[in-house]
């Protein structure tokens, strides 16, 4: 009983929220690189603002973050010293392909990767790369129009197989984007969409998001090609779907919540559009545009296991109610009445991890891979930069005793578990520095300033004894 024995226990990051060093080594400019904090972040990563260069009006969180690029080897040893048994990373696209559409890849962010990828052998902590995590090239924006144009998966694929030649040695677990499904709630930061005045965001969405699903599927093809070793997971943002009541519409509504969720691993993992979206996206007009050999590709090379972040449930009401609303992940919903919810008004939910583990496994019968998990919150370290976070040990408690039951009792095929944020890092919805999730502290405040010393919070220990035990010690409070 309890998870098996190779059972890969780590952390997660996203190059944008913790590398910085933007200007270094030969890298150019992302999507990611020009969001703000602030209050024009939320207009810019969804595409209503359009800002495509830093201007000296605004603050820009990932052009240092924590500044990764240069402590990788300290961090990377303070993973090993948890007893990682995977981390995963992702690429910045424009450390490869400064501007994402030259024929030759950039040497020095090859080799940047490489030796992260090799201080993780040195703690035989194995690499889980996320080839795109909210990471689109500023020229295939200005030249292209980001993911509404169909170029990209070109590009896209070029960097796939200069990642999947150059780090063969390296790397077999990959996952082709992140959040996928967040190209219909922050679609700048997802596809590089900005929307010009009269055009239809939803079509420009649902196109985007097709030529995201072929260049999956396309990327999947090529992995196994290059090496039949490698495995390749999509990625999206799970976080099952409660009817606010049982009034048969809260239902409905709550059903149609989670198809939209689950639209894009429907086409990834199945390999075809599923009836309820060909039915709906006809209806209102915006069905993509397909070219011919489309379907069949989609059909040819679905994932080979679904991976997703989980940080809380949402409840969901018909129109026209008049209930609380609630914050989570980018996604709005209702406040739901029998939940505690964190500084940052996202709901905490354990026995919803439970939930969307069961629907998910149920729905595709692939292995499932969190890769997202984690609590966003204000940490007040001591003058030794200590920080007692049971909170922190609280939340995770709860969630991994959820995933164990969904295991043990409920036999949901699961493989591995990255909390997000083992080190401290940017917010990605706000881009805030305060909003802590890291089992490390890093001295870095919400003006910019800090040494960028690292320091071990109490939940450092907690999760090593995790590891150690393989999820048998929970250090029950």
């Amino acid at each position: 009983m309890g998870f098996r024995k190779d059972f890969m226990w780590g952390g997660a990051t996203a190059a944008n929220q913790c590398e910085g060093g933007i200007f270094e080594g030969n890298r150019g400019l992302a999507n990611v690189d020009v969001c703000p904090s602030g209050p024009d972040r939320s207009a810019v990563i969804t595409g209503q603002k359009k800002m495509l260069r830093m201007d000296e009006d605004h603050s820009y969180p990932a052009a240092e973050a924590i500044d990764m690029y240069h402590h990788f080897r300290e961090d990377i040893k303070l993973f090993g010293e948890m007893g990682f048994k995977v981390y995963r990373l992702s690429i910045a696209w424009t450390r490869i392909f400064p501007k994402g559409d030259e024929q030759e890849p950039n040497a020095e962010g090859l080799q940047f990767y490489e030796e992260i990828f090799k201080e993780c052998r040195k703690y035989q902590i194995q690499p889980l790369v996320t080839i795109s995590h909210f990471d689109c090239p500023v020229h295939l924006i200005e030249a292209y129009g980001g993911w509404r144009n169909r170029k990209l998966i070109d590009f896209y694929l070029r960097l796939c197989e200069v990642l999947f030649r150059h780090y063969k040695d390296y790397v077999t677990y990959w996952l082709t984007f992140n959040e996928i499904n967040m190209i219909l709630h922050a679609p700048f930061m997802g596809a590089g969409l900005c929307f010009e005045e009269g055009e239809d965001q939803e079509k420009a969405k649902y196109q985007a998001a097709h030529h995201e699903l072929v260049a999956s599927a396309l990327a999947t093809k090529l992995a196994h090609e290059i090496n039949p070793e490698n495995k390749v997971g999509c990625m999206f943002a799970a976080g099952s779907a409660y009817p606010y009541s049982c009034k048969p519409q809260d239902v409905w509504e709550a059903l149609l919540t989670d198809q939209e969720n689950y639209f894009f691993v429907d086409v990834q993992a199945r390999g075809y559009y599923p009836s309820y979206a060909v039915k709906r996206l006809e209806k209102k007009g915006v069905f993509p545009q397909m070219e011919p050999g489309d379907e069949k590709m989609l059909q040819s090379w679905p994932v080979d296991f679904i991976s997703f972040s989980y940080y809380n449930s949402r409840c969901v009401a018909a129109p026209g109610g008049e209930q609380e609303e609630a914050e989570g992940n980018l996604f709005r919903s209702v406040k739901n009445p029998y939940l505690k919810f964190s500084e940052w008004g996202w709901p905490i939910d354990p026995l919803g991890l439970r939930i969307t583990l069961n629907q998910v496994y149920d729905r595709y019968q692939k292995p499932l891979f969190i890769v997202e998990n984690g609590l966003g919150a204000v940490d007040t370290p001591d003058e030794n930069g200590y920080v007692e976070d049971d909170y922190r040990i609280d939340y995770l408690r709860e969630h991994i005793r959820a995933m164990k039951a969904a295991v043990e009792e409920d036999g949901v095929d699961l493989i591995g578990y990255t909390s997000w944020g083992p080190i401290d890092l940017i917010s990605a919805s706000t881009g805030e520095m305060k909003k802590r999730y890291g089992f490390i502290y890093v001295d870095k405040q919400e003006d910019g300033s800090g040494t960028l010393r690292r320091f071990k919070k109490k939940s450092f220990e907690w999760y090593k004894r995790v590891i150690e035990t393989n999820g048998e010690d929970l250090g029950e409070s």
